[in-house]
């Protein structure tokens, strides 16, 4: 079932995929039931072999020896042709389990021509029966409907991503028109008109301010911690958030050519690109099936043809058929993936599809964002330096945090902050003053204060130094500099361990912000990365990322709105689950639930262990089987033998192969740490 909603940008109509929740419950009802019909087969056959089961249907059973005299098939296959309750049962089983197999494996077929591994699968169940092992015929076919089922589930991809980015969209604009205001959507705003947004809302398109001043919070976009100072003439973005201050804002973009916009636009075409393609074991069998039917025809009907007898050579034909049958090949694959996946998940790692533990196992790159992902995304207080003798380190915090009380700015609830742990008792505030984009004024227990940035002091900027810090707050008191309170946004402290261990694990890591460069090259510095992209907006972050991608698989970790897109492009995308938004999830191909970088070593230890151990069950299934298919065609092999090494054993081993492969993958990770 499709949904269809309306892009407020653009008025284009998005259409998300959703999954249906009745066909997964019908698939594990179809399962369910053909297995308890092939047990009931089962147990009749058994206890009551050779009474009166017979369901007297004489025109079936003309009709069987009529076919028989054509094909004579051995004894073992009577019961196929004869219509017993247990022949009944295991066909309705057959069918119920297996109808759909057969509709895909024909259905690609007549559209492309091509045998893919529903129609080999097909083949062997009904080849199974034409030779007299039904039981094993459904039996296949239950376990393949199964294994289809789990993958299917596991590999399931999120289709809500664009629709998360749409909703967050703010789709209403307040225009100045015929000297009035008028709310409207954004998507019929014109170019050259006038919005006004007020403190605390979300500014709708892109412009330049004409009239106002405040501070803008960027982070929706750009990922940058800090609010950014706007005054008249400066530009302003479409989803960022006016914190103080009424400003009014020309609009110089429509709103589907807004930085909002190319974001919805990019994680579309994404999710297009990282539609599924064809899985591993179907590229295999691009060759494998139409090999192993035509060498099963080739068998079962070229000896004849030179006078041979045709019932042995077709019982061979068939018998090949059941061994070829790749049940080893297509459980393996999901078996490992799934294992690794739920390992995953009880260390709170959220893994989308096996697909994307392949990609991970081939990264070569992994891409970080700053902001909430390396760092804890608040600020505080580093350190506070005195610049003049006539005070000290304390009152130019009593002065700073008690004028910055009165403010909900993010960089004043770190100073107020600051002041509570060392015990500074607040002063009375007199006279304040708020100053956009600049700081704030007022008198402290009677003096004067001003506090704020560095253009508030003309006159004492000579005496100033260059103080390197994410941000700079400096206090003064009649136009003299008197200190300055530097902020930053600290590293977490898993971040050292993730990318220690990346590093020894001979992966490039590489930082991708929207923070300004200045506190990029300091947590650059500080984690030892050697390479860096600073002060990107989420268009130029999905440049960067489809640049490392060319040089090799590249992972994107982030947690942003501004990061879904990058996400979306890289080859996986790894959100931070706690404190990522629900875009950034959304679009991720795996997701931290509990926000723990140290995880990610594992993860990659995981993915490429998990690899490891598809490449051994794939390798080892077709060594086998060849082995196997050679002595069915030399007649070598009893049909038994064929069944319980070539098939349930074969299928046993690889399965158990892939079970152990987390616990495998733990113990290598522990090794290294």
């Amino acid at each position: 079932m499709n949904t269809e909603f309306e892009c407020p940008t653009c008025t284009a109509e998005l259409k998300v995929e959703e999954e249906e929740v009745g066909s997964a419950k019908w698939v594990v009802i179809r399962v369910a039931v053909s297995t308890s019909l092939l047990v009931a087969a089962l147990i009749l056959e058994h206890f009551y072999a050779g009474s009166a089961t017979h369901v007297p249907q004489l025109l079936y059973a003309q009709l069987a020896d009529l076919f028989s005299r054509f094909l004579p098939l051995p004894p073992s296959a009577r019961l196929f042709w004869e219509p017993s309750t247990v022949g009944l049962l295991l066909v309705a089983a057959a069918v119920l389990s297996g109808y759909r197999i057969a509709f895909l494996g024909f259905k690609e077929l007549a559209k492309s021509g091509r045998a893919t591994i529903d129609l080999l699968v097909t083949v062997a169940i009904v080849g199974a029966f034409a030779i007299g092992s039904m039981e094993e015929g459904v039996a296949v076919a239950i376990l393949f409907t199964l294994v289809e089922l789990l993958e299917k589930h596991a590999e399931g991809r999120v289709k809500g991503s664009i629709k998360k980015l749409v909703a967050s969209f703010p789709s209403m604009a307040t225009v100045l028109r015929d000297g009035g205001q008028v709310v409207v959507h954004s998507h019929s705003v014109l170019i050259g008109e006038v919005i006004l947004v007020r403190p605390g809302e979300k500014i709708p398109l892109d412009g330049i301010i004409v009239e106002g001043e405040t501070s803008v919070n960027q982070s929706p976009l750009t990922g940058e911690s800090i609010p950014v100072p706007k005054a008249v003439g400066d530009e302003v973005y479409a989803g960022t958030i006016n914190n103080e201050g009424f400003i009014k804002v020309k609009v110089t973009k429509p709103a589907y050519e807004t930085f909002y916009s190319k974001m919805l636009s990019i994680v579309r075409e994404a999710e297009k690109r990282k539609a599924p393609t064809e899985k591993f074991i179907n590229k295999f069998a691009r060759f494998y099936t139409p090999t192993v039917i035509l060498t099963a025809a080739i068998i079962a009907f070229l000896p004849p043809l030179l006078g041979q007898p045709l019932t042995p050579w077709v019982y061979r034909g068939l018998t090949l058929l059941v061994i070829s049958c790749p049940c080893a090949l297509v459980i393996s694959t999901p078996v490992a993936m799934i294992s690794s996946i739920t390992a995953a998940a009880r260390k709170g790692i959220l893994v989308k599809g096996g697909v994307h533990l392949e990609s991970l196992s081939k990264a070569l790159i992994f891409a970080f964002d700053k902001t909430g992902t390396l760092t804890n995304g608040t600020l505080r207080v580093s350190k506070v330096i005195q610049l003049s003798h006539e005070v000290g380190t304390s009152e130019i915090l009593k002065a700073a945090a008690s004028l910055e009380a009165l403010s909900n700015h993010p960089v004043a609830r770190a100073i107020v902050e600051k002041a509570l742990q060392e015990g500074v008792e607040l002063g009375k505030v007199e006279d304040f003053k708020f100053m956009p984009g600049l700081g704030v004024s007022g008198r402290v227990d009677g003096k004067p204060y001003v506090v704020g940035r560095r253009t508030l002091f003309p006159e004492g900027q000579s005496n100033v130094p260059e103080l390197n810090s994410e941000s700079v707050v400096f206090v003064g008191s009649n136009g003299a500099v008197l200190g300055a309170i530097l902020l930053e946004d600290t590293l977490r402290d898993d971040a050292y361990y993730c990318v220690e261990e990346l590093r020894r694990r001979r992966v490039r890591t590489v930082i991708v912000s929207g923070d300004n460069r200045r506190t990029v090259e300091a947590v650059a510095r500080n984690l030892a990365v050697e390479e860096y992209y600073a002060e990107l907006l989420p268009h130029e972050k999905v440049s960067v990322v489809e640049k490392l991608g060319a040089a090799g698989g590249v992972v994107m970790v982030g947690d942003g709105v501004n990061d879904a897109p990058s996400l979306a492009v890289a080859s996986v995308g790894v959100a931070m689950g706690g404190m990522g938004s629900d875009a950034a999830i959304e679009a991720a191909s795996i997701t931290l639930l509990k926000d723990d970088l140290s995880e990610i070593p594992y993860l990659l230890d995981l993915s490429r262990k998990t690899m490891t151990t598809v490449k051994q069950n794939v390798s080892l299934s077709v060594a086998v089987k060849l082995t196997l298919a050679v002595l069915a065609a030399l007649g070598l092999l009893p049909l038994w033998v064929a069944i319980i090494v070539g098939d349930m054993g074969l299928s046993l081993l690889v399965t158990i192969n892939a079970l152990t492969s987390p616990q495998r993958a733990t113990k290598n990770f522990q090794t290294l740490t």
